[in-house]
């Protein structure tokens, strides 16, 4: 019974492995030749407005939709165990709704900031990034639920999709409309509506699984609120370390040098961020339904048993890639 319990786990996880791998796979490809495809249709400064423009979308991820979905993500498993994912669900379109507006203030800010220092021909480039870091936020809470759910082909699938139709709308938008920073944007956000539509089909399988239990949503925002507020705050200063290289180049050099390094720092980066991106699409749902609401001594026992085994590998994966590459090195010299 043992044996065929851990065969069963053993083909799930390997089946859940795969789907994520995947889909990794699918939009690590849509990105290498999309951003090929943008890098050939507009000139490196006008790339350089768009990588400027994007900084905008990270904003609004890093420090206001990216933390609530954490806190989303982490109350999945415990209001499924409590049979509460009516409340969960409520609270969770509570705080989206709240979220929105409190970014439609500082659009408002930002647009009438723009206008009155004289920088008008940014505002239609400024809307569309804050349009489609909106529907981007959307797509990801809409995603981490169904990965916490453990739904991971339509996760997968959705990831592939997104990183292709992204560019390829995109890509169509400046050839028919014109090699701008502003087309190339709205391209971006129209692409991701498409997106967020079929990521909404699917989700509709979990509101009507759950739609006849309980509520207690005001229980799950607070819990959920109390969870996000702290990746908020931490969220503001990772946003500055990841748009201030752009932005400092923007103001001391080009915005050709703009353009140029946003593609290197893409394709530089790429690999490791795949890779982390994977292990914690993976293992994040397994934690948060093993912790469960936190209460219990030795579930928590368990999920901090499996972080440091994580936690382990890594440091050893990262110890060989280290050692290989100095040891490459040196015998290059």
């Amino acid at each position: 019974m043992i044996a065929r319990f851990r065969s069963e786990r053993f083909r799930r996880f390997f089946k859940e492995g795969f789907w994520i791998v995947l889909g990794q796979v699918i939009a690590v490809a849509g990105s290498l030749v999309g951003v090929r495809m943008l890098t050939g249709l507009l000139a490196p400064e006008v790339y350089g407005e768009l990588a400027l423009g994007m900084t905008v979308a990270t904003l609004v991820n890093q420090s206001v939709l990216g933390p609530l979905g954490n806190g989303i993500v982490r109350f999945y498993a415990p209001a499924v165990e409590q049979g509460d994912s009516r409340g969960y669900l409520n609270a969770v379109r509570r705080l989206v709704l709240l979220a929105t507006g409190a970014i439609a203030i500082v659009i408002l800010f930002t647009l009438a900031s723009l206008l009155v220092s004289g920088h008008a021909q940014w505002i239609v480039l400024a809307l569309a990034a804050f349009i489609f870091a909106i529907l981007s936020g959307y797509n990801s809470i809409l995603s981490g639920i169904q990965n916490a759910a453990r739904q991971r082909r339509i996760v997968a699938l959705h990831q592939g999709a997104e990183s292709w139709v992204r560019f390829l709308i995109a890509a169509g938008l400046v050839l028919v409309l014109g090699a701008t920073s502003t087309v190339a944007m709205i391209g971006f956000s129209i692409a991701i509506i498409f997106v967020l539509a079929s990521q909404s089909i699917f989700f509709r399988r979990i509101v009507f699984l759950h739609k006849n239990q309980a509520a207690k949503g005001n229980v799950w925002l607070k819990q959920m609120w109390g969870f996000s507020w702290p990746f908020t705050i931490f969220g503001v200063f990772t946003w500055m370390q990841l748009a201030s290289d752009r932005w400092a180049l923007g103001l001391f050099s080009t915005m050709q040098d703009v353009g140029r390094y946003a593609v290197l720092y893409q394709l530089g980066c790429y690999p490791i961020a795949i890779a982390g991106g994977m292990v914690a699409q993976f293992f994040t749902p397994i934690f948060y339904q093993r912790a469960g609401d936190a209460q219990d001594s030795q579930r928590n026992a368990s999920v901090n048993t499996l972080s440091w085994r994580l936690i382990s590998g890594a440091f050893v994966g990262i110890g060989f890639v280290f050692f290989y590459n100095l040891i490459a090195a040196f015998t290059d010299l």
